[in-house]
């Protein structure tokens, strides 16, 4: 059979643009279909605009800094219109790069919502149907609001990047970290932060000494993080939102950000129509190699539900390739992926928690938490900590964890030696780089528990 595309990809997104980039490279004839912009989640209303707004909130504080270290600075205000604009200009050019590469390498673009209408056949918008001999769906996920009284007026992250003006006074529904990382980005800004969460500590799934450590952290810093709390209702009044909580008193404020988690985009994609098998969350089940229920349809990126991490997604995107342009299985390999959550102070973390690690087998606990050299003469309280969980029987360092400035950096790095498998005496053997935070994952000699 003859088919119009040897490659039809169903999302712009991080993992579908690599997918299709690498594929067209082979010599296939490649298509991607995207309804929104080009670049996906990360790019347009995720990674990329979260962190510009992390550093633009991150200069409050080094102004009041500076005064330690002997400048004069002078009075300081925030411009939400001017920022934003600003931001709004870096994600349209990156855009245009993620176009231009896509073009380049001889994709042809569509840019119209599609869905699959046969194991090897789409429809675009318009009516036009095509026909693949592979397809790949990459449509990423979309955030979650439940149902909850008054939930019209709420926000989710997707909005949160296109306000027009800056809120005073916002509650942050969530404790993942989209809700924290939005929580602090707004306390820097000068914004008025409540957040809060129905579970009994913020950051689930973390280790638990990094979970307590950041919400202390976080209360110092202004946020006003109430946990086994969550939202009853919510009202329109004359001067805002009023919320009202399951317990406790109610407050007004300008936005009600949900940061409750995300579900994967696959509804209305006529994928159960064709045979796709999909989860209880919607999620497309798929095989070591990508591989859904119908042997010509593939999935990758956060529509599968696996890791939800861009660099995941491209890792999932480049196998796909190997596995069915190159004749070469591959599995995208999960374990032991270094994850960084642009918390203030941010967190680095690779590997097993101390929880995870201890229910396996005896471990070793390194645990060192510090005022760093650049907050001393700043005055400022923060601290910084530094984590390393060794099996006892191996001596291989199971699990790293950083709390701190730079935290994402050096985790990127650490995660190179936990995932060679590195043991205590590994760190141990590597000179110190000296006056640095980062010396402490190398000195730490003698376990705390």
């Amino acid at each position: 059979m003859s088919y119009d595309y040897d490659l039809f990809v169903i999302g712009g997104g991080s993992g579908g643009v690599r997918a299709a980039r690498v594929a067209s490279q082979t010599g296939a004839r490649v298509a991607l279909a995207e309804e929104y912009r080009y670049g996906g989640t990360c790019v347009i209303r995720g990674c990329v605009p979260k962190k510009l707004m992390v550093y633009a909130s991150q200069f409050a504080e080094a102004f009041e800094d500076a005064k330690g270290f002997g400048w004069t600075v002078g009075e300081s205000s925030f411009d939400w219109a001017t920022f934003m604009a600003a931001k709004d200009a870096e994600i349209d050019r990156l855009e245009g790069i993620y176009n231009k590469n896509l073009k380049a390498a001889g994709v042809t673009l569509y840019d119209a919502r599609a869905i699959v209408t046969g194991p090897q056949e789409v429809t675009l918008a318009s009516d036009q149907v095509i026909t693949a001999k592979t397809i790949l769906v990459a449509t990423g996920g979309t955030p979650f609001i439940p149902e909850v009284e008054g939930r019209e007026l709420a926000i989710s992250s997707n909005e949160i990047f296109h306000l027009p003006t800056q809120p005073k006074r916002v509650v942050v529904v969530g404790g993942g970290y989209i809700a924290c990382e939005f929580a602090c980005i707004l306390n820097g800004m000068g914004t008025e932060v409540t957040q809060l969460y129905r579970g009994t500590q913020i950051l689930r799934g973390f280790d638990n000494e990094v979970q307590d450590f950041v919400a202390e952290e976080m209360r110092g810093k202004g946020v006003n993080l109430l946990v086994g709390t969550d939202v009853a209702k919510m009202e329109k009044t004359a001067d805002g939102i009023l919320v009202t909580p399951d317990n406790g008193a109610a407050f007004t404020v300008d936005e009600v950000l949900y940061a409750t988690g995300r579900a994967p985009n696959s509804a209305k994609m006529g994928l159960e129509d064709v045979g796709v098998a999909l989860g209880k969350k919607g999620e497309v089940i798929v095989d070591q190699y990508s591989a859904t229920s119908v042997p010509s349809i593939y999935a990758v990126g956060d529509v599968t539900d696996r890791v939800a991490l861009t660099p995941v997604a491209i890792r999932e995107g480049m196998a796909f390739v190997e596995t069915v342009f190159k004749d070469n299985p591959t599995s995208p390999d999960h374990e032991l992926i270094p994850t960084a959550v642009f918390t203030q102070p941010e967190i680095g973390t690779v590997g097993l928690s101390e929880e995870d690690a201890r229910a396996i087998e005896p471990i070793e606990v390194y645990s060192a938490a510090f005022r760093p050299m650049m907050h001393i003469l700043a005055g400022r309280s923060e601290r910084m900590l530094m984590k390393l969980i060794v099996s006892k029987a191996s001596r291989k360092v199971l699990g790293c964890h950083i709390v701190g400035h730079g935290a994402g950096e050096m985790i990127q790095l650490a995660g190179i030696a936990v995932k060679m498998g590195a043991t205590k005496e590994d760190f141990d053997r590597t000179v110190a780089v000296h006056p640095t935070a980062a010396e402490e994952l190398v000195t730490m000699s003698t376990p705390t528990r």
